[in-house]
């Protein structure tokens, strides 16, 4: 899975953030959810994702709930805890998770909660998964709110969430159609909201699209300005282990962002802002 060569890309000066904002860590020791659309057969324990970030020279990480896990973050929480200078959480919660656990969670290192909205066709049902008490909860402890979902509910959350005042982050490009590509209308509505100072878009899993992602990551430049641009790995790839490496990941970023000082800002400045690191 992984390449020896170290890219130049990663290499930070001493002291200077450089953050993957998206990767998950799992073992065979985790509880699976019972309505989980995928099972994973290996294990990507914190060890493992540690050793990655230290051979690409990256000094952070963040840690995002998978789907297959639900609201069981245990082993998330117990890897803050482990390496709390480093890593940083998004959660999945239920609707009525109380107000003891969030603070629990955000002295553990949590800055987020994940609304993976994957499979849900309603967009009506947006409101039912996550209703604005818990948003407004979200806003108070200055968390962010982070979306992953398509078509017409993803338009519908993004609305819902921007609503509560909380920071919005928009998980892999957008995820538009994968044949219309930048012309796809939830995308559209996307880049139309980029003024808006609490949206942030994660460029990560462009293998997650039948279409070369460059035209989107292009249209997201220039409507963001590399200002609230992040990047992620999405490391181990779930579902699309085969073929990746972790600094051909890398190496892609450079190709959408040629610019050195904007890739430093998405690889650094904007991680830090976000996910409250020093420097930020």
């Amino acid at each position: 899975m992984e390449n020896a060569e170290v890219d130049s890309i990663a290499t930070p000066r001493q002291g200077v953030v450089r953050m993957d904002c998206h990767a998950h860590v799992f073992t065979r020791a985790c509880r699976l959810a019972p309505d989980r659309r995928y099972t994973p057969a290996y294990e990507a324990p914190l060890a493992s994702y540690l050793a990655v970030l230290d051979h690409h020279d990256m000094s952070h990480g963040a840690l995002v709930q998978p789907s297959f896990l639900g609201t069981d973050n245990g082993y998330l929480l117990d890897c803050l805890g482990r390496a709390p200078d480093r890593l940083r959480g998004v959660v999945v919660v239920a609707p009525e998770v109380s107000d003891h656990e969030l603070d629990a969670m955000a002295a553990a290192g949590v800055v987020g909660i994940r609304l993976n909205l994957i499979g849900l066709e309603d967009p009506a049902e947006v409101a039912r998964h996550y209703d604005r008490v818990l948003l407004r909860k979200i806003a108070t402890r200055g968390w962010h709110v982070e979306i992953h979902a398509t078509g017409a509910v993803f338009a519908a959350a993004l609305d819902r969430a921007l609503s509560s005042d909380a920071q919005v982050v928009v998980d892999h490009f957008g995820r538009p159609d994968s044949h219309a590509g930048a012309d796809d209308p939830g995308f559209r509505a996307l880049l139309s909201l980029a003024d808006n100072p609490l949206l942030w878009v994660k460029l990560s899993a462009p293998y997650r699209f039948a279409r070369d992602p460059g035209p989107i990551a292009s249209a997201l430049l220039e409507a963001f300005g590399g200002d609230r641009l992040l990047w992620g790995s999405d490391w181990p790839w779930t579902q699309h282990e085969t073929g990746h490496d972790y600094g051909a990941c890398l190496r892609w970023l450079e190709g959408w962002i040629p610019d050195p000082e904007q890739r430093r800002r998405v690889l650094g400045q904007n991680a830090a802002r976000l996910y409250r690191l020093a420097g930020g």
